[in-house]
């Protein structure tokens, strides 16, 4: 696999020296940037595969960038947000962002979330020619890792499309929020549950309501004949 490129967006200096220092032990590529504006430019036009973007910027801040950012790109997106501000995690999240880590966070936890992010993405298969699910108004094209609703290509996140995949490839079975927890952000993943209710909920106004039920107190059941 090709060296990852990761771009930390982060006013904090010290928080920038912190995160870099343990990229550099693992020889991942990086950028940063110290605030909004910057951020949005090298987010563009270095392309990464994985950015790192704090909430509390100067000028253009994280939410906002992120709603701009979301018209160019599906690049994958961990968000730091200052630890309590819940509003700001699930704001984040209905922007965009793939999942969020609380400071102050151990940098360990980041690059494992890092690596265990760049490993989903990079796991596109393509050894079989013809890797497509098809349901009744909808095709999920495994290669591609796209997704088609009535013949419209849906615009998709890395994280809505492993979820789709994930509930797909279990059609008619029940996956408990913890069992789409391990299945999507991976086994080692320790935030908070309510990821996923966020994502679904993306993941139902693209794709139509019908496809996936709530199973009260249990999770989600994606329905084959539904469309």
């Amino acid at each position: 696999m090709p060296t990852a490129r990761i771009l930390i967006i982060d006013d904090e200096k010290n928080i920038l020296e912190l995160i870099t220092a343990y990229l550099d032990q693992e020889d991942f590529e990086y950028k940063t940037a110290l605030d909004g504006e910057s951020g949005l430019d090298l987010a563009l036009s270095y392309q990464p595969d994985l950015i790192v973007l704090d909430i509390m910027l100067p000028g253009l801040d994280g939410i906002e960038l992120l709603t701009r950012l979301r018209r160019e790109s599906d690049v994958y997106v961990i968000l730091l947000t200052a630890r309590g501000e819940e509003t700001d995690k699930i704001i984040g999240l209905s922007v965009g962002a793939d999942d969020y880590l609380s400071k102050p966070f151990s940098p360990r936890e980041l690059v494992a979330r890092i690596k265990a992010a760049l490993r989903r993405i990079h796991s596109q298969p393509g050894k079989i020619q013809e890797n497509v699910m098809v349901f009744p108004g909808l095709r999920i094209d495994l290669n591609s890792r796209q997704a088609w609703k009535d013949d419209q290509l849906v615009d998709l996140t890395t994280t809505e499309y492993d979820i789709l995949h994930v509930l797909a490839d279990h059609s008619g079975m029940v996956l408990s929020r913890e069992q789409l927890l391990d299945k999507v952000w991976g086994f080692d993943y320790y935030g908070e549950i309510r990821v996923v209710d966020v994502h679904v909920g993306h993941l139902r106004k693209k794709i139509g309501g019908k496809y996936i039920a709530t199973v009260r107190g249990v999770g989600y059941r994606f329905d084959s004949n539904k469309g």
